[in-house]
């Protein structure tokens, strides 16, 4: 194995000793490749490689490192172990962005880091796993600010052969192309593959010769285009990835949708089980949804396309025929109300109309998400409706400092990496010393301040600052304050500017004495339409003009994650105030907590879960507001006043060590307590537990002996819902009087009701009682669901049930009957949507 061949294996971005085997090789000209070993083994001199070759502490590190390599592919992980199987990909996984590393720039932000960690995980944990998504040509765009602090776009073009990428062959060796057919014509698609550990990431391509200019131009930005162009990526990124995975000879049982953008995979699905194996599209459908995953990310209009019915004729009406679809059915799969034809198809409906496991990215976003997709499944009470939670995490080993990471290395053995998820094993977090912990935090802040100094020097002089004002960027900030950082996407709900809402109160706080300064490092990229969002950012750096702010406030540009991974890994305190419930679950504070940094969060997305008062700071108590305005007043205040009463006196209370005692105690709080949560090893365990392992076992299920099991179900289907709006529950009685008595705590109340199932099969339904507490209106608000045997038969079709129900709670208690459609090889019996209510 050669340092070429390690170095086409990201499996290096979150392996230090990687990473400084290439820093030691010639480490000004890798920061200058911007960690691009690829590129910088192309342009390193001869003369030192010839050097290198005979130097024995760089061949043993080599060794070391090629050794390393090897062992973490060859020894099997905790998939093989629990599951078994041959190491076959079974599980694709598709995003519209992958953020594993700076040096390969096809992301914009969490969307796309949290896929690229969930890839690290799935490769440390093993999980027969393999990524689809697009090669942009330019990638995101590179910020810069003008002298008047608005934003502009620099769209650099990437190399793909500099990057750790090469082209994917099929298994006769062959560079795999695939063709992708729309009603305005095909384009081609070239696949390329990134390795990541045990992983492999297929990306997709259409700059390629054959293709037309615009057909060309598909792939050329992230996020960029118009909504024709934005279509047509997701035609490319759905359709042809499932294309590009059959072509290079990989056949997944299971497909994980994360977002809506690779939505058009459900239907290519479908449409290639029909072909191949002579069903219709209702049979394929029953295979392909019950094998098919759907993580939904943000609450955001903008982030859930929806495309007008005119732009999926003109780019799909080719392809409902190929399903069997007439026009309106194939569009009201992604309308929550099918027949609404106002109503635009929506990719994140599609997806989850495609799917039977669906979740949101922390409980709130949950409970949220249930109520913003509430109509596609009508009558279900909200908290029941099929949507689960599973609360992100980050790649704990691709953001911890690398002396953070050698300080548990010392207490807490190898474990903290092996098993990042256990518990036990970051209780030993207490047993570090609280000077070297803090020695270790300060080392950090330090170099964070340094690298905003060269950042800012260099952003004065690509303004063509003049010397005195280049000269500034040296005095900036203090590398011995009270550092808090702000750094995400500048949307609106994300209020950047909270925080600057009273410019004399917070300059006091910044102003201080020399002993309790507080200073503040933003960064962010705003939507290249997002105005407001500009707007933000401009602020800011007005602001940071003036004195008290002058050198206390700064804005880095070009936030990406090398940035990112100075700022997490140095602040002291991380800031995020978004419009709850708008944060679906936010990831950077998470690094910030595996780092010893301390949370000051509004309680949204995953601080909702975490927030306790020995692990950071909350900003209000999760209140809810009418009033916008009002809601910024409020909050802002409440900023100012935890930051004066709490966090500033807690950080600059110094014993004779001059060590934080408060602050460090909260710090290993936090480490303890969240660090071991928040990570992607226990989400991709969740999801490998929830969602994929029964999945592929569905997938085999419904497709063995000819699809003869997905043949019955979708028969079945249709029986039940050809019949389902005849069933009625006719009658409902208990064992209590007129007013009620009878029940008491710790009684029960047998009830009993008689349902007329329409000539179904007893086996057919689900008869249940539905109980719980009643709210101020007298409605259940969120009841219990108690199966209710049958008793008794009084005709072919009216059936008689009952149940005792449990008497809880005092109070007023409440219950009714419901049906529901049973069939054990459903994945959900909530999933048809059919219920009926007495």
């Amino acid at each position: 194995m050669d340092l070429l061949e390690i170095a086409h294996n990201l499996w290096w971005s979150w392996h230090g000793d990687a990473q400084d085997l290439f820093r030691r090789m010639n480490a000004k000209l890798w920061e200058e490749c911007y960690h691009n070993p690829v590129v910088m083994l192309g342009q390193i001199q001869q003369e030192r490689l010839s050097k290198l070759a005979g130097d024995e502490g760089f061949l043993a590190h080599l060794e070391r490192v090629r050794r390393d390599l090897t062992a973490y592919r060859e020894n099997p992980g905790w998939w093989p172990k629990t599951y078994g199987g041959d190491n076959a990909p079974q599980v694709a996984y598709f995003c519209a962005e992958f953020g594993i590393t700076e040096s390969l720039p096809i992301y914009s932000g969490g969307l796309g880091v949290l896929a690229g960690d969930h890839l690290k995980s799935a490769s440390d944990l093993d999980v027969p796993l393999v990524g689809v998504g697009l090669l942009y040509q330019q990638g995101y765009f590179r910020q810069r600010l003008n002298a008047d602090g608005w934003q502009l776009e620099l769209f650099p073009r990437n190399d793909f052969h500099n990057l750790p990428l090469q082209l994917a062959q099929d298994r006769d060796g062959r560079c795999v192309q695939v063709e992708i057919d729309t009603t305005g014509g095909s384009m081609l698609a070239q696949v390329w593959e990134a390795r990541i550990g045990r992983v492999r990431l297929l990306l997709l391509d259409t700059n390629v010769p054959e293709n037309s200019p615009e057909d060309r131009h598909v792939t050329a930005q992230l996020y960029g285009g118009d909504q024709e162009n934005r279509i047509r990526q997701e035609i490319v990124l759905g359709i042809g990835g499932v294309r590009a995975l059959k072509a290079v000879g990989i056949a997944p049982k299971v497909f994980h949708m994360n977002e809506g953008h690779s939505a058009f995979l459900g239907l290519e699905r479908i449409r290639m089980l029909m072909e191949e194996r002579g069903v219709k599209f209702d049979q394929a459908a029953e295979a392909v949804i019950a094998s098919n995953v759907f993580t939904t990310h943000t609450p955001v209009p903008a982030g859930n396309d929806a495309f007008e019915t005119w732009l999926i004729e003109k780019y799909l009406s080719n392809y409902w025929p190929k399903l069997g679809l007439s026009r309106d059915e194939f569009i009201g799969l992604g309308r929550q109300e099918p027949n609404n034809h106002e109503e635009p198809m929506n990719l994140t409906v599609l997806a989850m109309r495609l799917s039977s496991g669906r979740n949101g990215v922390s409980m709130l976003h949950r409970d949220y998400s249930r109520k913003l997709w509430a109509k596609i499944w009508p009558g279900i009470p909200d908290h029941e409706l099929p949507i689960a939670g599973i609360t992100n995490g980050i790649h704990t080993r691709s953001w911890i400092s690398h002396d953070m990471a050698a300080l548990y290395d010392r207490y807490l053995g190898p474990g903290w990496h092996e098993k990042p998820a256990d518990m036990s094993i970051w209780q030993s977090v207490q047993q570090i010393p609280d000077a070297e912990l803090w020695r270790t935090h300060e080392r950090r802040r330090e170099r964070l301040v340094a690298f905003a100094r060269r950042r800012m020097a260099q952003q004065y002089a690509k303004r063509g600052a003049g010397s005195a004002e280049l000269a500034t960027a040296e005095e900036i900030l203090d590398p011995e304050a009270l550092t808090i950082g702000f750094a995400r996407r500048f949307a609106t709900y994300k209020r950047a500017a909270l925080i600057l809402s009273d410019l004399e109160r917070l300059g006091k706080l910044m102003r201080g004495d020399s002993r309790k300064r507080l200073q503040i490092i933003f960064a962010g990229k705003a939507h290249p339409r997002d105005n407001p969002g500009k707007d933000l950012i401009r602020q800011i750096v007005h602001t940071a003009r003036k004195e008290p702010f002058l050198r206390s406030l700064v804005f880095l540009e070009d936030y990406d994650i090398n940035v990112a991974r100075y700022m997490v890994q140095g602040v002291d305190v991380w800031l995020n105030t978004p419009l709850r419930p708008m944060e679906a679950s936010g990831t950077s504070g998470m690094k910030v907590a595996a780092n010893g940094g301390l949370n000051l969060s509004i309680l949204d997305g995953w601080w909702a879960e975490g927030y306790s008062p020995d692990v950071g700071w909350a900003i209000g108590s999760g209140e809810s507001y009418d009033d916008l305005e009002y809601q910024n007043e409020v909050e802002s205040q409440a900023l100012y006043n935890v930051l004066e009463k709490e966090v500033i006196p807690l950080f600059y209370d110094r014993g004779s060590d001059n060590l934080p005692r408060g602050w460090i105690a909260r710090m290993k709080g936090a480490m303890c307590k969240l660090a071991p949560v928040y990570n992607t090893n226990r989400m991709v365990r969740q999801y490998a537990e929830k969602f994929y392992a029964p999945a592929a076992q569905r997938w085999i299920d419904l497709t063995e002996n000819d699809m003869d099991k997905a043949r019955q179900l979708s028969s079945w289907r249709r029986k039940v819902r050809d019949r389902f709006e005849n069933i009625r529950v006719e009658s409902v009685q208990d064992n209590m009087d007129a007013n009620g008595n009878g029940a008491c705590v710790g009684a029960n109340v047998h009830v009993e009701a008689v349902v007329n199932i329409d000539k179904l099969d007893p086996e057919d339904v689900s008869v249940q009682l539905y109980y719980g507490l009643l709210d101020e209106d007298g409605q259940l608000k969120e009841g219990q669901a108690l199966p209710m045997e049958q008793v008794g038969e009084q005709d072919d079709s009216r059936l008689k049930y009952a149940a005792d129900m449990p008497c809880i709670h005092s109070g007023m208690n409440g219950y009714t009957v419901r049906v529901l459609p049973r069939n054990r090889m459903l994945p959900n019996t909530l999933d048809m949507g059919t219920i009926r209510w007495a």
